[in-house]
């Protein structure tokens, strides 16, 4: 997640209890398993009769029904407009998952997040209204190829391309050092927000305290000062 998708997350009503997934392939099963495990009531929807007939066996979701997303007027019959948020989680099927993504935004659903399958996908899917794209295998990938290059970096926040807040464990060239000592602004452009101490962490931590090997830091900078860290 980066800044531009904070706005859309802000608009989300905290009270929302209720969510309809469209496309019950494995992302859109996770979706729903996730959010009806959270105590959410989840709505699975799928043109597909065996899919939606496993979500229910396997309790993925309190309710899942078979209809034909393309039709507005299945969608209406079922009450999917009356959603506030539907997550449309068809990412093969790029004719399907633009027309459903339009189907929803132009009867009312307040938040319609779509997943893409590439940057056409996702334009078509913007044009047609969709107000948060998502890209799973993508950002999967890019986080896969971080862990592999930067075992180090344990999560990242990016703030927008070039600059990211991370959780990173303590180098071992950084092990007794004090804060100070360390002259983390001076010598990588990196602010420290936080250290952790046993399971918890210590926000805006003094600066004699001391670093130790194995123990976990949060950084703030530009993601080139961030590459700069001793491994």
């Amino acid at each position: 997640m980066n800044l531009s998708s904070l706005s859309f997350f802000r608009s989300l009503r905290t009270t929302n209890k209720q969510f309809a997934v469209v496309g019950l392939g494995r992302f859109g099963r996770a979706v729903c398993s996730s959010l009806h495990r959270l105590g959410y009531e989840v709505l699975g929807v799928d043109s597909d009769e065996k899919r939606v007939s496993q979500v229910l066996t396997d309790q993925w979701a309190a309710h899942a029904i078979q209809l034909d997303s393309t039709s507005p007027s299945a969608l209406k019959e079922a009450g999917i407009f009356e959603f506030d948020t539907v997550i449309v989680a068809i990412g093969n099927y790029v004719e399907e998952s633009v027309i459903t993504t339009m189907n929803l935004k132009e009867n009312g659903v307040s938040h319609v997040v779509a997943k893409a399958s590439s940057e056409i996908h996702e334009k078509l899917l913007r044009k047609v209204g969709a107000d948060h794209v998502i890209f799973p295998e993508h950002e999967m990938g890019c986080a896969l190829a971080r862990s592999l290059t930067k075992p180090s970096i344990l999560d990242r926040f990016e703030l927008d391309p070039d600059h990211s807040i991370v959780e990173v464990v303590v180098p071992a060239e950084f092990d007794g050092r004090t804060i100070t000592e360390l002259e983390l602004r001076s010598r990588y452009g990196l602010n420290l927000l936080a250290v952790s101490q046993g399971e918890k962490f210590e926000i805006n931590p003094s600066p004699v305290m001391r670093l130790y090997k194995g123990s976990v830091m949060v950084v703030i900078g530009s993601n080139r000062c961030i590459d700069r860290l001793p491994v």
